[in-house]
């Protein structure tokens, strides 16, 4: 074993160490199912929107984006343009709203006791929903691209842990999963949520010390850039197509981006307004008016964060004289490369922190739609807060092993199962919860409806389109266009109570007042 690998080893066990020891600090604090779910609605302005950062960009940031900018070019960064926008604009439109309104609207069932802990919650609470169905579907909708998504992860840690340590890929997940589900179980939310704020440090701090020391060994950016358009004239245009011939080794142009990959990649930013491990965050934030300071720290990081990202993948580009036969692994060959063992191994466990930060956060939330919007919801209402809390530590477990079973045994990317995942809870959920949030008349018919058929159409588009389509497009476009048409089609077949009206109008009053319930507001 030589000194790098016994580097990486000493690395990734100290890193590994503060994980679990961060879960057993939290341990004590987190008592009930609403501390194990939401961690008490008490995260600062900074741990908020640097867990929003880490739950959000996995493997995808570091290995993904930077191996789709190695084959192609910049007309891969679309999809960056996109969620910097995407990620903007939920910050800005669904934290505050959705933060006091899962507070303040109850389930009444509980004679307004139960605040919503839940997206599946928060959806029928807002609605009145008395049949259950919106719990039921966007429970089932969780679960099943949570599967997808935490998959994703478990694949990007396999290639991790076989680059560094030569491993298979199922005593890597086997490890990896272990320690994730170790220190998600002791601390719930809050234990992924301050886990996630190293993690979110270290991801952003490798991004820029690799491009750094690389630049420098290139001669600065003029050097970069020079080496790269010696490779393809066109991997510097944002709408010029470039694809790496792996059997010659060389990049060769391809036709001029269309439409249809540029709206694709802009389409991603859509995503944000649907993804629960994110939108927990808002709901688990202190206060609205910690909302703009969070926001901008989390958006801030993102923009440079991706935007390191795709440098790093020209950085390959440039660097290698041979191309890499997997892409993906672009960051950490360069890793490899540049950096003394020590330093490499540190490097290394940020792309692992990558992968667990948004592994733990998926975990959290499928089990908590299991627990809370199944268990409790539909089999045992009256479980007390200590019962539903162990029991979503088990279901914790089950999701993980589910998980792994979809990394080991499907053939897929990181790029392909984050797509897949990222336009399931897109559609599913985004269009629903943007109008939820901003119309007053929308009612539960139209909800399950958006649901549904953003939700199919998702899992379906790209199976339809290859076989009689052709267009390539990304689902995320026509499930979203779907979801937002079914909920206009079919909402006046349900009735706005004037139960709904007064939430409605009681969450803008508060958010108007900067947050300030209305019961200080009269005082």
């Amino acid at each position: 074993m030589n000194d790098s690998v016994l580097a990486s080893i000493a690395t990734f066990g100290v890193y590994l160490a503060v994980m679990v020891a961060i879960g057993l600090w939290v341990y004590r604090r987190t008592v009930s199912q609403a501390d194990f779910v939401l961690g008490g609605r008490q995260l600062n302005s900074w741990v908020a929107g640097l867990s929003a950062n880490a739950s959000d960009f996995s493997g995808w940031l570091l290995l993904g984006l930077p191996g789709a900018i190695y084959v192609s070019g910049l007309g891969e960064a679309w999809i960056a343009v996109g969620l910097a926008a995407g990620f903007a604009g939920s910050w800005i439109l669904v934290a505050p709203r959705l933060r006091v309104y899962t507070e303040r609207v109850s389930d009444s069932r509980f004679g307004g006791e139960s605040d919503s802990l839940t997206l599946s919650s928060f959806l029928e609470n807002r609605f009145n929903d008395r049949s259950r169905a919106l719990r039921a579907v966007s429970a089932v909708l969780i679960i099943v691209f949570y599967f997808f998504y935490v998959a994703s992860g478990l694949v990007a840690m396999a290639a991790l842990f076989d680059q560094v340590f030569g491993l298979g890929p199922a005593p890597a997940i086997v490890i990896g999963v272990s320690i994730v589900v170790l220190y998600t179980v002791l601390g719930g939310f809050l234990a992924v949520s301050y886990t996630d704020v190293i993690q979110a440090a270290m991801m952003w701090a490798a991004l820029l010390v690799v491009p750094v020391m690389a630049i420098t060994a290139l001669g600065g950016f003029a050097g970069l850039a020079d080496r790269v358009a010696g490779r393809g004239e066109d991997l510097l245009s944002v709408v010029g197509g470039t694809a790496l011939d792996l059997d010659t080794g060389a990049w060769v142009s391809t036709e001029t981006l269309g439409w249809v990959v540029i709206v694709s990649g802009l389409a991603w930013g859509f995503g944000y307004f649907g993804q629960p491990h994110i939108l927990a965050r808002y709901m688990g934030i202190r206060s609205v008016k910690d909302i703009p300071k969070a926001g901008f720290v989390s958006v801030a990081w993102a923009v440079s964060a991706m935007a390191l990202a795709v440098l790093v993948g020209f950085i390959g580009i440039a660097y290698f004289d041979t191309p890499l036969d997997t892409p993906e692994q672009v960051f950490p060959r360069l890793i490899e490369a540049l950096t003394h063992p020590l330093v490499a191994g540190l490097l290394l466990a940020a792309i692992l922190a990558a992968v667990m930060s948004t592994a733990d956060s998926q975990l959290l939330v499928a089990a908590s739609a299991l627990t809370e919007d199944g268990y409790k919801a539909f089999v045992n209402e009256e479980a007390s807060p200590r019962s539903l809390l162990w029991i979503s530590r088990g279901t914790v477990v089950a999701v993980a092993v589910i998980a792994a079973g979809v990394a080991l045994w499907g053939n897929q990317s990181v790029m392909d199962l984050v797509g897949y995942a990222w336009a399931g809870f897109g559609a599913g959920f985004g269009p629903v919860l943007l109008l939820a949030l901003f119309w007053k008349r929308m009612t539960w018919t139209g909800a399950l409806a958006g649901m549904l058929v953003g939700g199919a159409t998702a899992i379906i588009w790209d199976i339809v389109d290859s076989a009689y389509i052709g267009t390539g497009l990304y689902a995320m476009v026509p499930a979203v266009i779907l979801s937002f048409g079914a909920i206009l089609a079919f909402n006046s077949l349900g009735k706005v109570s004037e139960q709904m009206e007064e939430d409605f109008d009681k969450v803008v009053r508060e958010i108007e007042q900067g947050g300030t319930p209305e019961a200080e507001q009269v005082a």
